[in-house]
């Protein structure tokens, strides 16, 4: 049965909107608002849980009587819950998101376009548009945090996240895909990469399946990463194990990091930066070692153009990012970024001082 058929079996306007939202989420949940792929289990769960928290805060937060069915969605309801949450003063990154989530909605009905630019709903640039370059250097040692002494004690108390910490810092890696790293299996001959001969750098590399599926090549050339392989490698329990607790699933250990996080005080509020922030240590060193100065987030002085072009190319492909200006949230931004982002204001300028 095709999902029109199906929908046409809830009638608008005598099915129970939730019920009607419940079986577009079943639907198209899984599809991509804008390419043709499927999209993580984490946004099918977040995209989800707005949706339908957005239907019920139109009658519990904005003051409408009764919840529209899906299909008869209108501007003045999007346009109500922008106004909350701009009262709610919610962050511009959670408000694009939002606007994604609806974006996501209209499609999946057949209404491209359906939801207008930020500013047809009163919003300023200010109230969505998300900074996407780091503002503040996140690293632990920014922090005054002996990196090696913190992460040798958790060590002693917890062997699988201990490893996981010292992977991050040589690797650069998530989270996830530190827990997930198989020491062994995951360590491959330069020839069994498919890498080009000119790109070699090491006579093994580790591979690392990071978001969308992306598989990433990390050369074991240094001393810092040939050393926490070969830690991690001691302490996993046999050559096709996870990093990760055995005796624990990958959600768990998930937890179960995050818990040692917080036991150790690696939280914003106790010492300024979280686990994320070993993984800005690295990638902060990686384009002081390409250019020979510091990150602009970290104050450094003037780099060439190509030399931070280079560097920051580094740092994208280190991270697991597609597009170079993923650089940004932990280099911050580039002169050549920062002039691209002025200009358009000093032209407005150059052009009101020249008219009468």
């Amino acid at each position: 049965m095709t999902s029109e058929a199906i929908l046409a079996r809830y009638t608008p306007g005598k099915a129970p909107p939730l019920k009607v939202l419940n079986v577009f989420i079943e639907l198209f949940n899984t599809l991509h608002t804008a390419l043709e792929k499927t999209v993580s289990h984490k946004t099918r769960h977040e995209r989800a849980q707005f949706l339908r928290r957005f239907f019920r805060d139109l009658k519990l937060k904005a003051g409408f009587k009764t919840m529209p069915d899906p299909r008869n969605l209108g501007q003045k309801h999007i346009r109500a819950m922008v106004q909350v949450w701009q009262r709610e003063r919610l962050a511009p990154a959670t408000i694009q998101t939002y606007l994604s989530f609806l974006r996501g909605l209209g499609m999946w009905m057949g209404k491209h376009g359906f939801v207008r630019p930020p500013a047809y709903y009163g919003l300023a640039l200010d109230d969505y548009q998300r900074h996407e370059y780091a503002q503040r250097d996140k690293s632990w040692s920014r922090q005054g945090i002996d990196v090696d002494a913190l992460i040798a004690q958790v060590c002693a108390f917890d062997v699988h996240v201990g490893a996981s910490l010292r992977l991050i810092q040589a690797m650069g890696l998530r989270r996830k895909e530190s827990v997930q790293f198989r020491p062994f299996e995951h360590v491959v001959p330069f020839g069994e990469t498919g890498l080009p001969a000119d790109q070699r750098q090491a006579d093994r590399y580790a591979w690392v399946k990071g978001k969308g599926g992306r598989v990433r090549w990390i050369a074991l050339e240094s001393p810092a990463r040939l050393a926490a392989l070969a830690h991690a490698q001691s302490v996993v329990s046999g050559h096709d194990a996870h990093m990760g607790d055995p005796a624990r699933d990958l959600r768990k250990n998930l937890r179960r990091f995050d818990y040692v996080m917080e036991k150790f005080g690696i939280t914003l509020r106790e010492r300024g930066v979280t686990g994320h922030g070993l993984r800005h240590e690295v990638l902060n060193e990686v384009y002081q070692q390409i250019t020979g100065e510091a990150s602009p987030v970290r104050g450094g002085g003037s780099v060439a153009p190509e030399s931070d072009r280079v560097a920051r190319e580094a740092v994208s492909q280190l991270a697991g990012h597609a597009r170079i200006r993923a650089s940004a949230a932990y280099l911050g931004q580039s002169v050549v970024m920062r002039r691209k982002v002025a200009q358009p204001r000093l032209d407005a300028e150059a052009a009101d001082a020249d008219s009468p």
